[in-house]
């Protein structure tokens, strides 16, 4: 089966590449969403990450009235237990393994890529990096929750155990809810997953010192 090849926004550094951040939007945003917070993660100039912003494929989207928009997967309901189209997920998953092994291909190796994604794509960063077979530099999953509710994936990957997991939340969420994050957290740590689990003041969004936060996970895991 071929894998579509993803439009995306590359950021490369001003140094030759040894590591990438692969970093997924959210339900009806693009990659251009993201892209403009590489300036604020307070990066070393001499930094070496490159940065892709993927777009999610365009879809309809069951809870928005069927209107067709960048989405990694269909959202049926706001029920966490019935919210994620789990053949979407699994589709865009081979489109999250695809972006990672091109990575692989000009020579990153795996262990210096961070899957990182925001809401809708924190949920496929998250659970693509658990099923992952490769070890990861990192996943990032912001304001998320995981697909299958309250249980873990199946398949995990014994690969990505030890990999450090960066959970972000807002406390004032009223799109995923804080539970929701917390459950996942929860059931990661059960499972002795090395998490890093933090909540702001903030609604379903990102905050600048919360990008600091993160600027300073990254150089943690890549440089």
């Amino acid at each position: 089966m071929s894998v579509a090849v993803l439009e995306r926004i590359t950021i490369e550094p001003n140094t030759r590449a040894t590591a990438c951040v692969i970093w997924l939007h959210g339900l009806g945003d693009s990659g251009a969403g993201f892209a403009p917070v590489v300036p604020v993660l307070g990066l070393p100039d001499d930094h070496s990450i490159r940065f892709i912003f993927p777009h999610a494929p365009e879809q309809a989207v069951t809870i928005n009235q069927g209107y067709v928009m960048r989405s990694w997967y269909d959202i049926k309901s706001m029920d966490l237990h019935n919210r994620a189209d789990m053949p979407g997920v699994l589709d865009s998953e081979q489109l999250v393994i695809a972006l990672i092994q091109e990575q692989i291909d000009v020579g990153i190796p795996a262990d210096k890529i961070v899957l990182a994604g925001f809401s809708q794509g924190g949920v496929m960063s998250l659970f693509s990096g658990l099923r992952y077979p490769q070890t990861l530099a990192g996943i990032m999953a912001l304001s998320c929750y995981l697909p299958t509710a309250d249980e873990l994936p199946a398949q995990l990957s014994a690969a990505n155990k030890q990999t450090s997991i960066l959970q972000h939340h807002g406390e004032q969420d009223d799109v995923v809810p804080l539970f929701a994050g917390k459950m996942a957290n929860t059931l990661l740590n059960q499972a002795d997953y090395q998490t890093e689990w933090k909540t702001y003041a903030m609604g379903h969004s990102v905050l600048p010192h919360q990008l600091q936060d993160i600027g300073k996970w990254l150089v943690s895991r890549l440089i």
